[in-house]
């Protein structure tokens, strides 16, 4: 046996284009998935995580090749690159993004798929047993006696009856229906399974049930898996290791129980911090992560986390609380967006504080507070020159000029998180994690106030 890993994902991308105009021409992509890298071992279960948007369902589904993706290599049952593959452009003889139809063919063979949605995974004028043995058929298998002992033993083997066979899918449950594509999932004897979310869709009770059987299942056949979800304790129950994916990235890596015991990046710490304790006495403080998740057409510079990041780096020159910083740093994001009207923010103070009167009539000075009590900025910020560069900002808001308050924070409040993309870095043993925080180019001074306000 190889101790190559059975997958190797390498700078897989996804872009999908966006075009306008009769010509459809493009004018820019969404980088759904933009360069992540991972490998799975043999008989290891990988969880890929992250909130909706991330990309993890698109990686997914490039990785099987069931969408084709912009970059990248996949590496499926691969050795060690020989000499003539050992060039920075040499693609891999088992770089799946490379293979032809019959070679693909056969990879869909060793690598299966369960989707998300059992229902709408199966056919309804199919009945179950022909569903599960159809790929049996499809990859050669002619005698129709075989393949339905094949089926027959499968929905056994996942817990439903062998006479199930002849039923169709809208006779089960959501349970039942996710153990058949379970079932058809095995049916070709995989390697690998991509398994994308395949609980969210179930009853708390039954996603215990059918994670059980999964890992009953990956122990008697030897299987890898990679499981999709955004769900922190379905990733815990099952998975040896965790890559959690933010805005199209990977952001940290490592062993699962590692990983959950001391998460390195605050994305993962917020992640975390979101799992319900079944316990009323004790209290733990979640983290609020501000402002959406930005767009994969436009994401930020820098780290993407940075535009919502708690634990963001401040400017080597300043010296902020942390909280207030995060406020700063949310003001400096609305106006780099010109998502603040302060004719609006006028008529909100006449009406909600001066009561009856006129937007016009509303002072400089009001408006001002109100846009800081908007953000959570007090009336004065504890380091003397930062509060004067915010004062003279929040002066060319007043008078609306959002540019030239963009810019002048954007010039005097530049962190290092906006302006240099971390890369993930090994922070213990087998742990990488992708942020400033661990990493030398920031300044100790910077790391230390980001930390120690946490």
């Amino acid at each position: 046996m190889t101790d190559e890993p059975l997958l190797e994902v390498r700078d897989l991308k996804k872009h999908y284009p966006i075009t306008q105009g009769i010509l459809k021409k493009q004018v820019g992509s969404v980088k759904a998935v933009d360069g992540i890298s991972f490998d799975i071992p043999r008989g290891e279960t990988l969880g890929l995580v992250g909130e909706s948007g991330c990309g993890k369902s698109t990686a997914a589904t490039s990785i099987i090749q069931l969408e084709e993706p912009t970059a990248g290599e996949v590496i499926f049952n691969g050795e060690a690159r020989d000499a003539t593959e050992t060039a920075a452009d040499a693609r891999h003889r088992n770089d799946v993004t490379e293979f032809d139809p019959a070679e693909l063919k056969q990879f869909r063979r060793q690598a299966q798929m369960i989707f998300q949605d059992p229902s709408s995974s199966l056919d309804p004028r199919m009945r179950v047993g022909e569903s599960i043995a159809e790929p049996l058929r499809i990859h050669g298998i002619e005698d129709k006696a075989a393949r339905q002992e094949i089926a027959r033993n499968l929905l056994d083997r996942v817990g439903l009856s062998r006479d199930d066979y002849h039923r169709f899918p809208h006779e089960f449950s959501g349970g039942q229906k996710q153990r058949i594509s379970l079932a058809r999932a095995l049916v070709t004897n995989p390697e690998l399974i991509v398994a994308d979310e395949p609980v969210s869709a179930l009853d708390v009770s039954v996603q215990a049930e059918i994670l059980t059987l999964m890992k009953d299942i990956q122990a008697e056949f030897g299987l890898s898996i990679l499981l999709i979800s955004h769900d922190m304790a379905v990733v815990r129950e099952i998975c040896d290791r965790v890559a959690v994916m933010y805005l199209g990235e990977i952001v940290e890596i490592g062993e699962t129980e590692e990983l959950f015991r001391n998460p390195q990046h605050p994305y993962t710490q917020a992640l975390l911090s979101s799992i319900p304790v079944p316990d009323p006495t004790v209290d733990r403080a979640g983290t609020t992560l501000s402002g959406d998740v930005p767009s994969p057409s436009n994401p930020p510079s820098g780290c993407r986390f940075h535009t919502r990041c708690p634990d963001v780096i401040q400017p080597e020159d300043y010296d902020f609380e942390q909280e207030h910083w995060r406020a700063v740093m949310d003001l400096r994001t609305r106006l780099a967006q010109r998502d603040i009207d302060i004719e609006a923010v006028r008529e909100f103070v006449a009406t909600e504080r001066d009561g009856d009167v006129e937007p016009g009539s509303v002072s400089d000075d009001a408006a001002k507070a109100a846009i800081r009590d908007e953000f959570g900025i007090p009336e004065s910020l504890q380091d003397g020159r930062a509060e004067s560069v915010l004062a003279d900002a929040l002066e060319r808001i007043v008078s609306d000029d959002l540019a030239g308050a963009d810019e002048l924070l954007s010039t005097e409040f530049e962190t290092v998180c906006e302006r240099d993309a971390p890369s993930l870095a090994e922070t213990s043993p087998g742990h990488q994690s992708a942020c400033h925080l661990d990493s030398p180019s920031a300044t100790t001074d910077s790391v230390e106030s980001a930390v120690s306000d946490d």
